[in-house]
């Protein structure tokens, strides 16, 4: 025969993509098709396939360490053999599958009328095993932890666990009351519990406490330099040394005159030490100049 009687070469590839793709879309099907028969047979999906599969691991697992393997918190949990209760028989699989009529031609038709929807709510089990026992079989990966409540401040779980999320929500909003409550006041240390206690500067709170201690360490003082006469002149060397090099720094700046190696601080940089440091509370700005101009 003539080569132009024949096909084109381009139909030629058309027609071998089509063998191509043809060939495997069959291959695909027909594996879906075992798989479906397989399935119907046994009354297994394929959730249920893992679940027998999982199963069978953990037996082999439990094997090795007497029968029990190692859950959450310590928990010991024994792995014992169990069937799959829903493998009543082949037929009675496919029939339970194709509907719950034995009438093999409404399988296959289309316009069958639909099963109730009570037969999804009990099965049919081939009572190999205890009614009481649950299917799937216990994973010890699969069992919730315990909540570990905090205790006391000693506890070395710090995070709080709940029992739900309505729980961790109410525990958030009781918390954000109280940072309202807290805002709410403003007060010194001298006042009552409740309100926002701010601590005082450092050369304040070192004066209080140098007035409460004044002749203890006069006299402790006098021991010192007795028995350190001559580390006394080095620490004033280092003193005068120090002096020359931050001999602007004022006396009752406290520590919020920080100063790094380099002898640089904040203020150096524009920034306002002391709000950054004592975290005013949020005030409109009249009030705030208000206060400045008082000096407090």
């Amino acid at each position: 025969m003539p080569s132009y009687l024949g096909p084109s070469i381009p139909a030629l590839c058309h027609l071998f993509i089509l063998l191509v793709v043809n060939s495997l879309t069959l291959f695909a099907l027909f594996v879906l098709l075992v798989r479906s028969l397989w399935a119907i047979g046994a009354n297994v999906t394929t959730i249920e396939s893992w679940e027998i599969e999982r199963h069978k691991t953990l037996l082999r697992r439990a094997r090795y360490f007497g029968g029990y393997l190692d859950g959450p918190d310590g928990m010991k949990v024994r792995i014992r053999k169990q069937e799959f209760p829903y493998d009543v028989g082949i037929l009675s699989n496919v029939k339970a599958g194709m509907g719950g009529s034995w009438n093999f031609l409404s399988w296959f038709w289309p316009l069958a009328r639909t099963p109730d929807r009570k037969s999804g709510l009990e099965f049919e089990v081939n009572e190999f095993e205890d009614p009481n026992l649950s299917w799937p079989p216990p994973d010890p990966d699969r069992i919730p932890r315990k909540s570990r409540p905090i205790l006391s401040s000693t506890d070395p779980f710090t995070i709080p666990h709940f029992d739900s999320p309505a729980d961790e929500m109410a525990a958030f909003r009781q918390r954000q009351q109280e940072d309202l409550a807290r805002r709410a006041g403003v007060v010194n240390d001298d006042s009552a519990d409740g309100g926002i206690r701010r601590r005082r500067k450092f050369h304040e709170r070192y004066k209080n406490n140098n007035k409460s201690s004044n002749t203890g360490a006069e006299s402790e003082a006098e021991v010192a330099e007795e028995e350190d006469s001559e580390g006394n002149e080095i620490e004033d060397d280092e003193q005068h040394f120090n002096s020359e090099v931050n001999e602007h720094i004022e006396v009752d700046e406290g520590e919020e005159a920080w100063r790094n190696a380099e002898g640089e601080r904040l203020d150096d940089f524009g920034v306002d030490e002391d709000v950054e440091f004592y975290d005013e509370e949020d005030l409109p700005l009249s009030v705030l100049r208000e206060r400045i101009k008082a000096g407090l």
